[in-house]
């Protein structure tokens, strides 16, 4: 089986969809397959070793260009493959993270009309490089924002095409109103040629066939999982000299509940009866959130808490497994509904429980491993309480954590998720050969 993960670069920031689609890619090649990922608009980002390929599609700045001046939309190859160039992608990606969703819009609407969008050009390039170079079995979009190719590829190659629901909502939900309906509009056409769906959560795949508007019975379940290797932590006895850490590891913005991780240590430190612990925290801050980040920083300082916080940079995978291994928990009380949280995956790798919100997929994670505790979402207090309760009770610490621990090595590896994701697709395979 020769299998085309088309995925989306996130313009130079490490992003949980570019991890997993590459995690997943990495782990079928290691099994023996013929996987290829195919990065869009630019080069994606990952901690682990970058199986994608080195040839963008819909390049970004092409993409950008065609959209706002028509001259771009008929420039000669040479000209395209000069503003094409990985380098220079990952250069203007530094620039482009700090883009508001809300600014690309038009250009997502154009996108999802395919043949029909100002990216045309972009399109029958892929077009032509599946037909006579790739040449794939089957497809797997990393998301429906890319379904725009998705009835070009069809009628051209007439092979099974599927997407990846992985938190598609989020980007759209960023959009106004107007060219939001629009995209939804579009998805919806698309998904006529779209021949299924795999889903990262089963919370995910209810709240994604109503939003919108598929049919729920073409949605598969592949759960998230993440290569064992520098994951070296184990569940691990504190030792009582030792202040306990709390820890947050994530992208530092809003949607991920950063605020309410800090409002939760505040409120923790204040209460007259908890021990002392320290609040320690990392993740990808882009440009556009570090006076989020002052803000929040300014707060522990107003608590007296400056010197009993630490904000410690992890550039590296071996960094942010020794970050994940100094934690007694871990929380990302997010604010919108995750549909993955690979680093609740990360922390029970390396023998850390976690506490986190009662929504989106954590339900389901933390049902499947007993690896922690579930709070009320959007309520610091609670979130202090249970933080709270592991600090103190470190027999239920310690089970959270093997508990965890065990899971993720039975259930949620980067082998796993691959084997599942084959299975799903090899179903639509044999579909396909028998209408054939």
């Amino acid at each position: 089986m020769r299998i085309a993960f088309i995925t989306a670069g996130a313009a130079g920031m490490y992003c949980g969809s570019c991890m997993r689609d590459n995690a997943l890619v990495a782990a079928l090649i290691r099994l023996g397959h013929d996987a290829l990922l195919i990065p869009t608009y630019t080069p994606i980002r990952t901690d682990e070793t970058d199986v994608s390929q080195p040839h963008v599609f819909f390049g970004g700045i092409n993409v950008y260009l065609e959209q706002k001046f028509w001259l771009f939309r008929h420039t000669p190859g040479f000209v395209d493959w000069l503003l094409n160039r990985p380098r220079l992608l990952r250069w203007v990606s530094r620039f482009a993270s700090n883009v508001d969703y809300a600014d690309l819009g038009d250009l997502t609407v154009s996108m999802l009309r395919g043949r029909s969008g100002r990216q045309c050009k972009e399109l029958r390039k892929l077009i032509q490089s599946l037909k006579t170079e790739i040449r794939p079995d089957v497809i797997l979009m990393t998301n429906v924002l890319l379904s725009g190719i998705v009835p070009a590829v069809k009628q051209e190659l007439s092979i099974p095409v599927l997407s990846t629901l992985q938190g598609d909502d989020i980007f759209l939900e960023a959009l106004p109103i107007r060219q939001r309906e629009q995209c939804l509009e579009l998805i919806r056409k698309n998904d006529q040629f779209t021949d299924g769906y795999i889903s990262t959560s089963q919370f995910y795949a209810d709240a994604m066939s109503q939003y919108l508007g598929v049919d729920r019975k073409k949605i598969a379940i592949v759960y998230p999982g993440i290569q064992l290797k520098g994951h070296h932590g184990r569940p691990r006895l504190r030792n009582p000299d030792v202040v306990p850490v709390v820890g947050y590891f994530a992208r530092i913005c809003p949607e991920k509940g950063f605020h309410q991780a800090v409002d939760a240590f505040i409120h923790l430190r204040q209460t007259p009866t908890a021990p002392r612990v320290i609040f320690r925290y990392a993740g990808w801050l882009s440009a556009s959130h570090q006076a989020y980040l002052a803000e929040q920083q300014a707060k522990l300082e107003a608590a007296g808490l400056a010197a009993d916080s630490e904000y410690v940079l992890c550039p590296t995978h071996e960094e942010k497994a020794r970050f994940l291994q100094s934690l007694d928990v871990l929380t990302v009380p997010t604010v919108y509904h995750e549909p993955k949280g690979l680093y609740v995956l990360e922390a029970w790798a390396n023998g850390v429980p976690v506490v986190q919100p009662r929504h989106g997929s954590f339900p389901e994670l933390i049902e499947a491993t007993q690896g922690g505790l579930l709070v009320e979402p959007g309520n610091p207090v609670a979130l202090s309480n249970a933080l709270q309760r592991l600090c103190e009770a470190e027999s239920t610490r310690l089970q959270y954590a093997q508990n965890g621990h065990s899971a993720v090595r039975e259930r949620f590896t980067d082998v796993v998720m691959a084997q599942d994701t084959l299975h799903v697709l090899a179903r639509y395979l044999s579909q396909s050969d028998i209408q054939a």
